[in-house]
């Protein structure tokens, strides 16, 4: 790997501006309509790609969708219904156990704060990031999956490994009114151009900002 070339801060806000014109589409790649939807579908989402997700919630969402209904459901069965997306059996515990907290602790309600999102079993500070945007619409930080981790590193917006050291630098150098697009615009770029293996240098739109740091 190359010798780590840090960005200029002020290319910082250029670089999603450009992204941002390229992927004026670039949106969560879940699909929910109920906020607890939402909180099953990040959890499935771990070791597993969003469209795998899709494609098994979309058989679960129209018969079990809210706090209640995911309490009640065997624990076999829905360890049979998210079987698809991995790690069923630790997945489905958790979901299980979320369920019945928010329930017993938030009225039923998912929590619109990210300590308390935090506080359910099966959810981290990322997938608290994604609850506290795509549901509430209010970002408190950005999650770092493994494209924004990827892409971070190589275009040099930071040079850590830990994906919440790596948040901190982008919301260090970002304005907060960017905090609601940097995760979708690193997804879409590290699926369609920036990809892990044999980026597609030649045809990247922030090529010009890019010191490709690990290519």
């Amino acid at each position: 790997m190359a010798k780590f070339q840090k960005q200029n801060k002020k290319n910082f806000t250029k670089i999603f501006d450009e992204l941002k014109a390229y992927y004026p589409e670039a949106t969560c790649s879940l699909d929910f309509n109920e906020p607890f939807e939402l909180v099953v579908s990040v959890m499935l989402s771990a070791q597993c790609t969003d469209e795998r997700v899709n494609r098994t919630t979309k058989d679960i969402f129209p018969f079990y969708s809210s706090p209640a209904d995911f309490d009640q459901i065997p624990l076999k069965k829905l360890e049979e219904l998210i079987h698809p997306c991995g790690f069923y059996k630790t997945k489905a515990k958790n979901i299980k156990a979320t369920a019945h907290k928010i329930l017993e602790e938030f009225d039923g309600k998912v929590p619109e704060d990210m300590e308390q999102l935090t506080t359910l079993p099966g959810v981290g500070r990322k997938s608290a990031n994604v609850i506290m945007l795509e549901v509430f619409h209010n970002p408190q930080g950005i999650a770092v999956d493994t494209h924004a981790k990827r892409l971070s590193n190589r275009l040099g917006l930071s040079q850590e490994t830990d994906p919440i050291k790596i948040e901190q630098d982008l919301v260090r150098n970002l304005p907060t009114s960017y905090l609601c697009d940097v995760n979708h615009l690193l997804v879409w770029h590290g699926r369609n151009c920036c990809t892990a293996r044999n980026p597609k240098c030649d045809s990247c739109p922030i090529a010009s900002y890019c010191p490709r740091n690990g290519i």
